[in-house]
């Protein structure tokens, strides 16, 4: 899977959003340290031991380089990492199966991009979103990096 550039500088704003999220219940928040053994766990059990990885750097990077999703009852419902594989990389990004549908992958994408942006960066890099193309070609207007394939991942384990 090819990967794709984001322009950092065109992101849509976030905040209406963010506030019909709060609205229903959801919050979406930069993680903090003492959430770390709790967010890990998610992402092992939800989404996989190397997306748990790729998260675990997230929270070594000042400031913490993860996002997350959390219900009304305080209960982790979606994260998205940057800058943990490489500087200038989103990802990886999951939502519960249960709350999908309800823009909050929309709104950690946009949410993390910002913080990309935030620390200088003009441009994003998705690292091979497999079959999220169309999301991210709608949500950010990412576009695919011709050549990218197989890109950083050719040589996990």
């Amino acid at each position: 899977m090819p990967d794709m550039l984001v322009k950092l500088y065109e992101l849509p704003d976030n905040s209406k959003l963010i506030s019909q999220l709060d609205e229903k219940g959801y919050r979406i928040m930069r993680a903090m340290a003492p959430n770390k053994s709790k967010v890990i766990r998610y992402v092992k059990e939800t989404f996989g031991e190397n997306w748990a990885s790729e998260c675990d750097v997230a929270f070594s990077n000042k400031p913490i380089t993860c996002i997350i999703a959390v219900d009304k009852d305080k209960n982790i419902v979606g994260f998205a990492c940057y800058e943990a594989t490489c500087k200038a990389y989103f990802g990886p990004i999951g939502v519960s199966e249960n709350c999908r549908g309800l823009n909050i992958g929309k709104a950690l994408l946009i949410y993390a991009l910002q913080g990309l942006k935030e620390l200088g960066y003009a441009y994003a890099i998705i690292g091979g979103p497999e079959d999220a193309v169309g999301f991210y070609e709608r949500t950010v207007n990412a576009i695919i990096i011709p050549g990218s394939t197989p890109g950083i991942y050719k040589d996990m384990i």
